[in-house]
């Protein structure tokens, strides 16, 4: 299963809010409800007994049916995952302190895609039906950079981000799958550059700093719009620097080794920011996903003394060591007469981990 997030266009907004708005008050009753009942009896209400109750109010909210089914079976699911008895009420109102973020739910059987078409050289835009209540449609235009045409669509959610904007999260079952190479990488994690590959390629996430001078005029100046806009631009800006990183190394590759490091082992130190910059989950999730969906091999190992032990020889008498060494990123090792970068060398001892070479 694959979910591919397309962006909606902005002249969809209002009616989405709309129907968003029918969502919230479905979820606000079956929330209730279930409360109720549990104070009754004791027991919870599962989903087929949650859409009971909800049955032919569809048609008074402009809601397909099975939207209703699926909002009770989310419901149950989240109430059961978080153990609780009862859950957030949803709201849209945009004086609320917690506003909820717009959702709408739609099984298979009310998605339909109409087409795919070229609108540029580079874009495309695909149309998707999506059925309501008494045989209503509702045609949606969305920026497609994955080609449904290509796909098999099962389920499809419509979730608004912070800026009220609207996305289509479609799940597929059936879609092509990208082919690994024949080469094997080790990845150093790290501050100064996120990601190190045996073979010398970096991933710089430090790009983003460029916004840290305009992020804070507009923290400032108190202008909240701005400030959303900007963090979703670094998140942006990071999200592709990582997705094109981690595409390169699946397509080229059979065997990819990555360092076992948590963030948290961090965030209590005055390296916290840069390591929550350097976005060391997003790596990895990326990877694991990717190489399963390849049949690459991912591992992770344990790399410690990876910097500080020469790739060549094995030798760790002439490597920075410490907190003090952190600074030195060119070191020669006496012993084999070899100049090393350090996260590079870092990456070749990781790969010969995984290789089961080395220790």
């Amino acid at each position: 299963m694959k979910t591919l997030k397309l962006r909606i266009k902005d002249k969809h907004a209002t009616q989405l809010n709309i129907l968003a708005g029918a969502v919230n008050f479905v979820w606000n009753y079956v929330n209730e409800l279930s409360f109720k009942h549990l104070q009754r009896t004791g027991k919870f209400f599962s989903a087929y007994d949650l859409a009971a109750y909800t049955k032919g109010s569809g048609e008074y909210l402009n809601l397909h049916s099975q939207t209703l089914q699926a909002i009770s079976e989310v419901h149950a699911k989240s109430r059961k995952q978080f153990k609780k008895a009862k859950l957030n009420w949803r709201t849209n109102n945009p004086k609320a302190k917690r506003r909820s973020l717009g959702w709408i739910p739609f099984k298979k059987t009310a998605i339909k895609h109409i087409s795919t078409r070229q609108s540029s050289k580079k874009s495309l835009k695909s149309t998707l039906q999506f059925s309501l209540a008494n045989r209503q449609k509702l045609i949606i235009d969305m920026w497609d950079s994955y080609n449904l045409a290509l796909y098999s669509i099962n389920t499809c959610e419509l979730v608004q981000d912070a800026r009220g904007r609207w996305y289509a999260c479609i799940t597929v079952k059936d879609f092509p799958k990208i082919k690994c190479g024949t080469g094997q990488v080790g990845i150093d994690l790290g501050c100064k550059d996120s990601a190190v590959s045996s073979e010398g390629d970096q991933l710089q996430i430090k790009v983003t700093h460029q916004y840290a001078e305009k992020l804070a005029i507009a923290q400032r100046a108190k202008n909240k719009k701005r400030v959303k806009a900007i963090h979703a631009k670094i998140k942006n800006t990071r999200q592709d620097l990582i997705h094109k990183f981690t595409s390169k190394l699946v397509k080229a590759n059979n065997l990819i080794v990555v360092g076992k490091i948590k963030s948290t082992s961090f965030t209590s130190s005055k390296l916290a920011k840069s390591v929550y910059d350097a976005g060391w989950f997003e790596v990895k999730r990326q990877l694991d996903y990717k190489c399963a969906n390849a049949g690459c091999h991912y591992i992770e190992v344990n790399e410690a003394y990876s910097t500080q032990t020469c790739s060549c020889c094995g030798s760790r008498q002439d490597s920075p060591k410490g907190r003090s060494g952190l600074g030195i990123r060119v070191w020669f090792c006496r012993s084999c007469k070899t100049t090393h970068n350090r996260d590079v060398n870092g990456a070749k001892n990781i790969l010969a981990v995984g290789l089961g070479r080395l220790w």
